[in-house]
């Protein structure tokens, strides 16, 4: 299976490397930022992309930008954002494309490497691997909006 990884720190991108090498994933790319992703997953086309949010230059959302403007030139293209950071309006839109699998892991909450591989692979296969975090953190954003959603512009006027 070919992976194409995006992350900035060299310690966690090698050990990525090696861990999926170990477990007979071939990563045909890794890169370490935000400009270089897309043309990587382009060009390769990789089975799976292990994608970090917060990529170079400005550490913002470069990473899960770049996996969605790639599923748009090849859709269905699997990707699994491993994060620190939950980057709701854009994870939102990389999960709410019903094509090709999608993951979300926290790096902190991922427990076993067993569990990151199970993972990658569903993905992989046309999955979904999501940690309970993110998905509480989507849930919560979404049911605080709700309420403002089902006021008139005429109740709305009145809590202005």
């Amino acid at each position: 299976m070919r992976v194409v990884i995006a992350e900035d720190l060299a310690l966690l991108r090698d050990g990525l490397i090696r861990l999926l090498n170990a477990y007979d994933f071939e990563v045909v790319e890794a890169v370490d930022n935000g400009p270089s992703l897309l043309p990587a997953l382009l060009k390769h086309r990789p089975d799976v992309a292990v994608v970090d949010v917060r990529l170079p230059p400005t550490f913002t959302d470069e990473g899960l930008q770049a996996a969605i403007a790639a599923r748009e030139q090849v859709p269905g293209l699997p990707v699994l954002v491993l994060s620190q950071h939950v980057e709701q309006l854009y994870a939102r839109e990389l999960l709410s494309d019903r094509t090709g699998g999608v993951g979300y892991l926290l790096k902190d909450r991922v427990s076993h490497v067993s569990q990151f591989i199970d993972a990658v692979k569903r993905v992989a296969a046309g999955g979904t691997a999501l940690d309970p975090e993110v998905v509480g953190q989507l849930l919560a954003r979404r049911s605080a909006e709700e309420p403002l959603k089902a006021l008139t512009p005429a109740s709305a006027r009145c809590w202005a």
